[in-house]
């Protein structure tokens, strides 16, 4: 049964749903809001620390520890800074502290671990940490820098002033010693500075063996000239010394025979390796000796050996460097840089005898005790030069006689060749020719630095183009 009258209205089954999650929010952003100002609280409020409270330095504060943290260490706001000028300029005192102590005490470590000989050095960085960690520690709180008047900051700043001076100074006079590319670039520079020096000294030395060399003592340069007088007096005596021997006119070119080439202007030095080697001879009517000096000395030859010829039937060729026109300064370079020519013909023995097939070639320092025959007919297997090896361990290396900073010595030797005796040589000039060794000594002779000698010491007869052309005869000769 129904009723005429008002119904009530019920809320709809989804409307107290809605309101619990808009409730729920309400409360989280709630404790939200209070958890930040609880937060905020705690920050501005900055509890100082007990000991610090005190106005008592921290222990833990000394050392290098203790350099970046005093015990006047203060959360100070930018706007408390700006409204105290003095805790402004106590800050950049303390900054300035800070920093040149760590940098002084950085030093002072580091040369305790390189262990310096400088002694005074390290006192000094010691000395400086020491006056920092004074400094550091004189300075108040921030909380009571109004405590500390003008006059008692100013001569603070003063005394860090001073101190700072000191060890930028001290940082800067001692960068060198730490500086690892400064000490290279200065040990690369010492030791190019001796290298320059021994290349100096080794030119001095060369030239003043070749002067010692060269010089002529007093008794046989007197002999020479008394030589010279003779030639000139009796002029018709010698008009035919070009060549000395007993026993007719025979073909000094004559390649059945043995051939020697001695270079020298020392006439009685000649005159001893001319008579030991054919005194050694088994027939000494076969040994041809081929005697090139200067034109100064040419006429003491010619009447040393006509007075005093060769035993045994040997023959003597004496001529001078002017008999061979082209050795001059469009063709030699030896000829072009002034060089020391004798020194130098040897180089030229093809072209000096273009009839001959192979030569020994003496030094005027040797005496020979053996028969040289032996040497002649050795079999150099194609090979320019017969000659004994006379190095061992790092002792006539190439490294001594060539300038291997030079790049066409690198390219073509090696430091580490055995070098080789030179004074008794055989020599195969049909080889030599086929090697073109003269063009080869001609190119490496025109890569010296006109008086400097970059190459080779003189380029002497070690330094033979022609060195990896070397047959290695037994040590007896």
């Amino acid at each position: 049964m129904t009723t005429g009258g008002p119904r009530a209205r019920s809320a709809p089954p989804g409307a107290a749903r809605a309101l619990f999650p808009s409730y729920r929010i309400f409360i989280s952003a709630l404790f939200t809001l209070l958890f930040l100002v609880a937060l905020c609280a705690l920050l501005s409020s900055n509890p100082a620390a007990p000991d610090a409270a005190d106005g008592n330095p921290d222990p833990s504060s000394s050392g290098a520890g203790g350099l970046l943290r005093p015990n006047y260490v203060r959360r100070v706001t930018v706007l408390a800074l700006q409204s105290d000028p003095l805790r402004t300029r106590l800050g950049l005192v303390y900054r300035q502290a800070a920093d040149h102590a760590a940098l002084v005490n950085a030093y002072a470590s580091y040369a305790r671990r390189l262990k310096l000989d400088s002694a005074r050095l390290l006192h000094s960085f010691e000395e400086l940490v020491t006056s920092f960690s004074s400094i550091l520690a004189r300075l108040p709180a921030a909380d009571t820098a109004a405590a500390l008047d003008d006059d008692a900051l100013r001569a603070l700043e003063k005394e860090l002033k001073d101190r700072v001076k000191l060890a930028r100074q001290l940082v800067a006079e001692s960068k060198e010693s730490f500086d690892t590319q400064l000490k290279i670039q200065k040990l690369r520079d010492t030791v190019f500075a001796v290298g320059e020096q021994l290349n100096r000294a080794r030119k001095l030395g060369g030239l003043s063996s070749r002067i010692a060399a060269g010089s002529t003592p007093k008794s046989l340069h007197c002999l020479a000239m008394r030589l010279m007088e003779e030639r000139v007096a009796h002029p018709e005596t010698y008009v035919d010394a070009g060549s000395v021997g007993d026993g007719g006119d025979p073909d000094l070119a004559n390649p059945d025979l043995y051939h020697y080439a001695l270079f020298s202007d020392n006439v009685v030095a000649a005159s001893v390796v001319v008579n030991s080697a054919v005194r050694n001879a088994a027939d000494p009517s076969k040994h041809v000796f081929h005697l090139v000096t200067d034109r100064m000395h040419l006429a003491a030859f010619q009447v040393w050996f006509r007075r005093r010829p060769p035993p045994g039937s040997a023959w003597v060729e004496i001529r001078s460097d002017a008999d061979f026109p082209f050795l001059n300064a469009s063709y030699s370079p030896a000829v072009r840089m002034d060089l020391p020519l004798l020194d130098h013909l040897k180089f030229y023995l093809p072209e000096m005898y273009p009839r001959l097939r192979r030569v020994i070639l003496l030094e005027d320092d040797v005496v020979v005790q053996r028969d040289m025959a032996g040497l002649w007919w050795t079999d150099l297997d194609g090979k320019v030069n017969g000659a004994v090896e006379m190095c061992f361990g790092s002792f006539r290396r190439y490294s001594q006689y060539l300038n291997f900073s030079h790049p066409a010595v690198r390219e073509r030797f090696s430091p580490r060749a055995c070098a080789w005796a030179y004074g008794v040589n055989i020599l195969d000039l049909d080889a030599w020719r086929r090697e073109k060794s003269t063009e080869q000594y001609h190119y490496y002779q025109n890569l010296l630095i006109p008086n400097t000698q970059c190459f080779c010491d003189e380029l002497d007869f070690p330094c033979l183009p022609c060195c990896d052309a070397i047959y290695i005869v037994p040590p007896m000769y």
